[in-house]
C-alpha cells in the first residue's frame, strides 16, 4: 500500500514537471528570429457564397446575408483560416491585450478573431438592435450576455488558451463566430486574399497548424532560418 502511494506521488509529480517544462517560455527579444509567410487557397473550383435567409429585423439586416462559413476570393484565396504554430516552446513574449469583436449589420466581424490567453474581447453593437453573444467553451467560462441597442459595449476576459470557441446569437439564428485564445504569440487568420505572415520566428523546425472551420484541418513541417522568410503555400477543399 506504502509503495503504491509513493509510486502514485512519483507519477503526479512527473506529470506536474512534464507540464513545467512544456510551457511556452516568453523572452525580451528573439535573436535572428525569420517569419513564417504563403497563402491558403481553394483546390478545384471554388463554390459560389450560400445564401442565408434573414429571418427577424430586416430592416437593419436585409433580407438575406452571404454565409461567412467559406469565403473565397477572385484568385482562390481562403479568408479566415488560423494559422498556428503548435509545437513552439520558446520565443516573443504573449502580450494579453484588448481585442475588438463588432456586430455590424447583423453580422459578426471579424468571423474569426484570434489573440493571446488573458486579453479582454471588447464588444461592440454597432446595430440598433438587440444583439447576443453567446460562447460555447470548455477551458473557459462559457459567456452568455444580451446587449440591447443602448448598450454600445460590452466585455468578456478569456483567461485560458482554448481553440476554438463559438459564438453564437441566439437573437439571430444565422449570426455566428470563432474565438481564438492562444498561449503564446505565433498564430495569424488568412486575410481576404488568404495571404498570412507570422513574425520574429525563433530559427528552428517547427509543424504549422491550418485550421479552417468547415474545410478541416491540415499540418506542414517548417523550418525556418535566421532572419528569412520560409514560404508556406497550402491548398484546402471540401472533402
Amino acid at each position: 500500500m506504502h509503495r503504491a502511494m509513493l509510486g502514485a506521488v512519483a507519477l503526479l509529480a512527473a506529470s506536474v514537471l512534464a507540464a513545467q517544462t512544456s510551457a511556452y517560455e516568453g523572452v525580451d527579444a528573439v535573436a535572428d528570429g525569420g517569419s513564417i509567410s504563403g497563402e491558403v487557397k481553394y483546390q478545384g473550383d471554388a463554390p459560389a457564397p450560400a445564401k442565408v435567409p434573414v429571418t427577424k429585423d430586416n430592416e437593419v439586416c436585409g433580407k438575406e446575408k452571404e454565409s461567412p462559413d467559406l469565403i473565397v476570393g477572385a484568385d482562390k484565396g481562403i479568408a479566415n483560416v488560423v494559422v498556428r504554430i503548435t509545437n513552439i516552446q520558446k520565443g516573443k513574449k504573449l502580450t494579453p491585450g484588448t481585442a475588438t469583436f463588432d456586430q455590424k449589420g447583423c453580422e459578426y466581424n471579424p468571423h474569426v478573431l484570434a489573440f493571446a490567453a488573458g486579453s479582454t474581447v471588447n464588444i461592440l453593437n454597432s446595430d440598433g438592435i438587440l444583439h447576443n453573444v453567446h460562447t460555447t467553451s470548455t477551458a473557459n467560462p462559457s459567456f452568455n450576455q444580451a446587449q440591447p441597442k443602448f448598450k454600445k459595449t460590452i466585455e468578456a476576459k478569456i483567461e485560458k488558451p482554448e481553440f476554438p470557441i463559438k459564438v453564437q446569437c441566439d437573437a439571430h439564428g444565422w449570426m455566428h463566430a470563432w474565438w481564438v485564445s492562444e498561449d503564446h504569440p505565433y498564430y495569424a487568420v488568412t486575410d481576404a486574399k488568404g495571404a498570412f505572415k507570422i513574425a520574429d520566428v525563433p530559427p528552428g523546425d517547427y509543424e504549422v497548424e491550418f485550421w479552417h472551420e468547415t474545410l478541416g484541418k491540415q499540418t506542414q513541417k517548417v523550418s525556418v532560418k535566421a532572419k528569412e522568410d520560409a514560404k508556406v503555400n497550402v491548398q484546402m477543399t471540401k472533402k
